[in-house]
């Protein structure tokens, strides 16, 4: 099957979130299972093509003209990679945004890159299924059964269009409807209008073939009002094309056995080498070594609201108390990282923060830290958890999402689990939660269980790729058109 992958990011060759995980890990995956693909983003500053494939797209936004190119970049394990090229739009110091805000041209930066994934498939490569990915490229399906409803070339593709974070919707003013280049009769509520918005996310829920979420358990959540973000309406509407696969990690990158960043290997049949991470980790960190004898709890994400870190202030007195150490690396809301510094100040022997992300880093804290702290108001599927459970680093979450997926709660009577979990969305559960896996750690053998476990769970790519090659299929059986008369 040859399958085409749009996306805003994904790596090797961009990267702001979970998202360009998956597009590393997903088409490799499905490459490696015999599937022709190719993945094709924005080609953003540093981004590197080998060659030109169509040097002009004509492309109308409202009452504008723009040009942009078609390049290829190198392959990666067999994956061929294609850049929407237009310097003036993806060419930026960051991919979304800068610090006042997101950028004002959004609407009109995605609008484009979505007609030309159209043009794409058009001239440049003609996949079997389109696989859409998050807000900026939901138009593909639009645009797909409305400009392009009578293009006999693109008009019977089927498209999968893949939610990763409902709370990222793509919301613009009606005005965007003119400077992206659509008529006034698709912002409706069959389409893209939404409580005085255009909203794009809306409108690839509506018109993909088949939607899917990164775990099983968000794709129920996301049909509540507590979760749905005001969209719950038109996801129950269609939900009998709605579908949870979880998402699979790339053992190849993340596994302490082979992990080239990390200062020693080790395996869960010698766990050695976690403690020459862990010594390393504090280095790196700058924490005395003293903290050896403590448990170390290491946090990587960005600091906002929905990872929970409203509930980290809400108790980080009392966690201050306990004989622990900490150690994050992230950024986000500037009061969270105020925050961090205060307790790193405050607590400088036993709380270390670094601003930003450093990958080498993240690798050193799934190997070094004991626990790894994931306290989310909402996880559509969370990969760090998936990552902590390979490198025995116990991972203490809330019941959500993918979290709840992929993380047992550890019972002390059947010595089954795999961490350990709280339910309410409060300071106190939270609170709660890390004193049980702090009792567990003071056992030793206790606590070699659940490292053990985790690290014998499997969340490779492999049975989410064979998922997704099952919804394929029935979003091209969905696109045959039926014959007159027929039952079928």
């Amino acid at each position: 099957m040859k399958i085409l992958f749009v996306a805003s990011e994904g790596l090797p060759y961009s990267k702001t979130g979970g998202l360009a995980d998956v597009i590393e890990g997903l088409p490799r995956a499905l490459q490696a299972a015999g599937h022709e693909v190719v993945v094709l983003l924005p080609r953003y500053h540093g981004n590197k093509i080998a060659s030109v494939l169509v040097s002009s797209v004509s492309v109308a936004l409202g009452d504008k003209m723009r040009f942009p190119a078609i390049g290829e970049g190198a392959p990666v394990k067999g994956v061929r990679y294609f850049f929407v090229d237009d310097p003036a739009y993806f060419d930026r110091a960051q991919l979304y945004g800068d610090k006042t805000g997101d950028y004002p041209d959004n609407a009109e930066r995605y609008a484009e890159f979505s007609r030309v994934a159209i043009e794409f498939m058009k001239r440049v490569w003609l996949p079997d299924v389109v696989h859409c990915h998050d807000w900026q490229s939901a138009l593909v399906p639009l645009l797909l059964r409305t400009q392009h409803a009578n293009d006999p070339v693109v008009r019977s593709l089927p498209v999968v269009l893949t939610v990763h974070n409902l709370g990222y919707q793509g919301l613009f003013p009606p005005a965007a409807m003119k400077s992206i280049g659509l008529p006034d009769t698709l912002y409706t509520m069959d389409a893209l209008e939404f409580y005085g918005k255009v909203n794009f996310l809306k409108g690839g829920l509506i018109f993909a073939d088949f939607l899917t979420t990164v775990s099983r358990r968000y794709a129920k959540e996301i049909q509540t009002p507590e979760f749905g973000c005001g969209l719950e309406g038109v996801i129950r509407n269609r939900a009998d094309r709605l579908v949870g696969i979880l998402n699979g990690v790339d053992y190849g990158v993340w596994s302490p056995e082979a992990d080239p960043l990390i200062a020693q290997n080790y395996s869960v049949h010698n766990l050695d080498g976690k403690k020459a991470c862990k010594k390393d980790l504090l280095a790196a960190f700058r924490l005395p070594e003293e903290n050896m004898d403590r448990p170390l709890i290491g946090i990587v994400s960005r600091f906002v609201d929905q990872k929970g870190f409203d509930l980290i202030a809400e108790i980080a007195g009392d966690l201050a108390k306990e004989n622990l150490a900490v150690v994050a690396l992230g950024a986000g809301q500037p009061e969270y990282e105020k925050l961090f510094k205060g307790l790193a100040d405050k607590y400088s022997a036993r709380v270390s923060v670094k601003i930003g992300y450093d990958n080498t880093l993240a690798h050193k804290i799934e190997a070094g830290a004991d626990m790894f702290l994931m306290p989310s108001r909402y996880e559509p599927c969370g990969l760090n958890q998936i990552y902590s459970l390979r490198y025995g680093t116990v991972p203490v979450v809330r019941a959500t999402g993918g979290l709840d997926d992929t993380i047992q709660n550890f019972a002390v009577k059947t010595q089954q689990g795999t961490g350990f979990k709280f339910d309410e969305y409060d300071g106190g559960a939270l609170l709660g939660c890390i004193r049980a896996a702090l009792k567990a750690y003071r056992d030793p053998k206790v606590w070699h269980t659940i490292q053990a476990n985790g690290m014998a769970k499997d969340f490779s790519w492999k049975a989410s790729a064979a998922a997704y090659v099952t919804l394929y299929e029935a979003a091209k059986r969905a696109r045959i058109p039926r014959v007159a008369g027929s039952s079928k």
